[in-house]
């Protein structure tokens, strides 16, 4: 991703499902008049889902997902359609593909669609070499509830009528969801907290930071920046205290106790809490530390696939407050990136990163998850909060 680009996790995700050799991925190419999904007779050509960031008038950043066939077989095959069933989770609208009268599979991927509440569009592809289109419709209407959209990937026919049908959907509060949301104001004075660590390589700001700082400029707000050693001279050197303050989870203590009573504090996986996922479930969760034990055990889900690095926060700095306040028996266990176990019974408290590289409907999917199976869910800095003592002081 380019300094120019909108970040994957900001753009809307549309997902493309259906059999093999469907032409799925043909119809991608045709929606983005493009080639950038490979094309085959062949049937399981595409294997793992392929994300494809464009931009397309009328919708703007967007992500397409071209996925595996859901009826692939074979070992392999299973593999392939539990990595399409995880495109599931983050797709915000989904194309479902017909080509044929067996449509069985595809009435119940619309249907588990419908109860994950993910916006749904029927296409009948291959209208060019297909007789029954308009028999196949009225079937699939009357099972569905859906009015099919008849197509040709290969002429480029009907593909106008998905582009309106996508612009049609879009989520209401897609573009209105704010990091900062009700905190500042134009004209505030924010200060920013960022101490530059191992976790933030030399030369670059972590993406939080910088997708903050963009839309606090984009409010008109009055930015300063400083570490966490220099906190005191940068607040010496302003006439009024901040409006807010924003600082890494990591010394939320420390900042809280140097901050000016006026100024509101936060930190950026706070803010990214509430930006991707359930902020009130977040910190109504947080209070479930207080019911651990030594015989106690957590997930710590982290969106990034990154090494190990040394004082990590997720693998080595919650685990070690945990248990300092638990006991060093407690069970903490790590996963990352797309590795989010189906059942979580055996957890009594989840604690998710801020999530800033998965889009809000994958958060949201996880959280839901969690709901259903009655387990606390919260986050980094909703826990860091908690765990120093201040989390019924900061704002969100």
């Amino acid at each position: 991703m380019s300094l120019q680009s909108t970040p994957r996790s900001n753009r809307l995700h549309i997902g493309i499902f259906g059999k093999r050799n469907s032409g799925k991925s043909s119809l991608i190419n045709a929606l983005t008049n493009q080639k950038i999904a490979l094309v085959s007779d062949v049937a399981g050509t595409t294997t793992d889902p392929v994300y494809k960031s464009m931009e397309i008038h009328g919708i703007g950043p967007c992500v397409f997902i071209d996925t595996a066939g859901f009826d692939d077989v074979g070992e392999l095959g299973l593999m392939r359609v539990s990595q399409t069933k995880k495109a599931m989770e983050k797709t915000d609208i989904a194309i479902v593909v017909f080509t044929d009268s067996q449509i069985e599979e595809e009435l119940k991927w619309i249907s588990d669609f419908k109860e994950k509440n993910t916006p749904v569009i029927a296409v009948i592809n291959k209208s060019d070499i297909l007789d029954n289109t308009k028999e196949l419709c009225k079937i699939i209407n009357e099972k569905s509830g859906l009015n099919p959209i008849i197509v040709s990937a290969k002429d480029k026919t009907g593909i106008k009528k998905i582009q309106e049908e996508l612009i049609r959907l879009l989520p209401e509060d897609f573009e209105a969801k704010s990091i900062t949301g009700n905190l500042v104001k134009e004209g505030d004075l924010v200060l920013l907290v960022m101490p530059q660590d191992i976790q933030a390589p030399k030369g670059r700001l972590i993406l939080p930071q910088v997708q903050t700082i963009r839309e606090l400029l984009d409010k008109k707000c009055v930015v300063l920046s400083s570490t966490t050693d220099k906190l005191d001279e940068a607040l010496s050197c302003i006439s009024k205290p901040p409006e807010l303050i924003i600082t890494d989870s990591q010394v939320f203590k420390t900042v809280y106790e140097k901050k000016p009573k006026e100024s509101k504090l936060t930190s950026f996986s706070v803010l990214f809490a509430n930006y991707k996922g359930d902020i009130d479930y977040f910190v109504k969760s947080a209070y479930a530390i207080e019911n651990l034990t030594e015989n106690s055990k957590v997930l710590i889900a982290e969106a990034c696939t990154h090494a190990p690095l040394e004082e990590d926060i997720g693998r080595e700095k919650i685990p070690k407050m945990l248990k300092k306040r638990v006991g060093e028996k407690l069970t903490c266990n790590v996963v990352s990136g797309a590795d989010f176990p189906s059942d979580l019974s055996e957890y009594d408290l989840i604690i998710h990163c801020g999530a800033c590289m998965f889009n809000r409907k994958y958060v949201i999917s996880r959280l839901d998850a969690a709901k259903e199976q009655g387990i606390p869910m919260t986050n980094y800095g909703v826990a860091i909060a908690y765990l120093s003592g201040i989390l019924d002081k900061i704002d969100f």
